[in-house]
């Protein structure tokens, strides 16, 4: 049972891009979380572009970027690059047992995504030329970037792409890429009792594993992007965590966001305009500049981004599936 085998164990791929390969100054660093240190990059930005104000060299707001499951650093450069473009500071960096860190022995799920988010951040905001911090997460990157955000908080703002809204509907979502023929009577008990399996080595709960738990604790501006024809994680799963995030808030409370795209699917938003768009403009509007909401969308929006070069499909739990189209979605 290869599915049972790997569950919650990442397959690593190598790290074969660099900023430099853009163009792009930057700094290897280690990033400690826990007992691990995570390897990564920061990319300094170059300056705030010029929106009417003097130009200010060094100090002002960064993003860190949390890839998603079986992703690593180097495959987050399209985000990077439009956001570097804005004026932004950006971390990228592995998640544990993934891209250059080592393996790891218990499963990976939500929590550790989320922790080593935190740890991003909180490394970010001991860095002197950074004013403020957000996070951006792709896939089970961005239930931990909501996870992040609900432990830490001076998270300033939080941008979950393609998200899952919780554990339970992951899994049973996976049995289904897995084809797995589960009666549908029992695919939902299955799929938790699976999960609680896949928590219980590190200890981990349910609740602790759900970004729409996460999104009701998180008080901070967040903005949740997602393809209309995502068949990884089903687009409802928008309204799931925004209803979560909504229903705790106070007129007092930063707004949730949501943007869906309907000729996307699971992965390349950023490929849109209209996404690089709205983030840019979402993260200088909550962590105060680096420049005028508007000035920051129009130059995300400017800076053309494509998906990597060689894609990568499927999950190591299973046997790679069939690849998305070339084209959106």
């Amino acid at each position: 049972m290869r599915y049972r085998d790997r569950v919650g164990l990442p397959r690593r791929s190598p790290v074969e891009a660099s900023p430099a390969d853009y163009g792009l100054a930057f700094e290897p660093v280690a990033i400690p979380s826990g007992d691990l240190t995570l390897a990564g990059w920061f990319v300094p930005a170059e300056r705030a572009p010029d929106d009417g104000h003097a130009a200010r060299r060094g100090r002002g707001p960064a993003i860190a970027i949390v890839h998603g499951w079986e992703s690593n650093r180097g495959r987050t450069f399209a985000h990077v690059r439009y956001l570097h473009a804005a004026g932004f500071h950006c971390l990228v960096f592995d998640v544990r047992g993934h891209g250059d860190n080592p393996e790891e022995r218990l499963p990976v799920s939500v929590p550790e995504f989320g922790a080593d988010a935190v740890a991003a951040a909180r490394w970010l905001l001991e860095r002197p030329e950074v004013s403020a911090v957000g996070l951006l997460g792709h896939s089970m990157g961005g239930a931990g970037a909501i996870a992040a955000g609900a432990a830490e908080q001076r998270i300033g703002a939080v941008v979950s792409i393609s998200a899952p809204a919780d554990i339970v509907r992951m899994t049973r979502r996976t049995f289904e890429m897995a084809e797995m023929r589960i009666p549908a009577a029992i695919a939902t008990p299955l799929a938790w009792l699976t999960a609680r399996v896949l928590l219980m080595p590190r200890g981990d709960s349910m609740a602790e594993a759900s970004a729409t738990a996460a999104a009701a604790i998180y008080r901070g501006p967040l903005l949740i992007l997602h393809g209309e024809q995502d068949r990884a994680v089903p687009v409802a799963h928008v309204e799931l965590i925004a209803q979560a995030a909504r229903s705790t808030r106070g007129a007092a409370d930063a707004p949730v966001e949501t943007l869906v795209l309907s000729q996307f699917g699971h992965r390349w938003l950023y490929e849109a305009a209209e996404a690089r768009r709205a983030v840019a403009a979402f993260f200088a509007r909550a962590l105060a500049g680096p420049v005028a909401p508007d000035v920051a969308g129009f130059l995300a929006a400017e800076c053309v981004v494509e998906r990597p070069a060689k894609p990568i499909y499927g999950f190591g739990a299973m046997p790679a599936g069939p690849a998305e189209p070339t084209t959106a979605p």
